[in-house]
């Protein structure tokens, strides 16, 4: 939302709309909630990092060598943190 101003709430208004304030956020708004007409604080949708659906979900995307659970392998990796 660049470039566009962030709709105001009073802390009033907010705690009664928060489950609007809310959806609007999910849609990629801001919400700026004031006190006594002063900026307090900015509402800001969260950017998730990994879209994952749940369990299995990199399923045919991740490749393993044949060796990734080799006693070996461990060992390296213990070593690597110190264990």
């Amino acid at each position: 939302m660049a470039g566009n101003a962030a709709e105001q709430f009073n802390i009033h208004d907010a705690k009664t709309n928060l489950s609007r304030i809310i959806e609007r956020v999910e849609q990629g708004e801001e919400i700026v909630i004031s006190r006594a007409g002063t900026p307090v604080a900015k509402v800001v949708p969260l950017s998730r990092r990994v879209n994952r659906t749940g369990r299995g979900s990199l399923r045919g995307r991740v490749e393993l060598s044949a060796d990734w659970d080799s006693p070996e392998t461990n060992a390296d990796i213990a070593r690597d943190f110190d264990a």
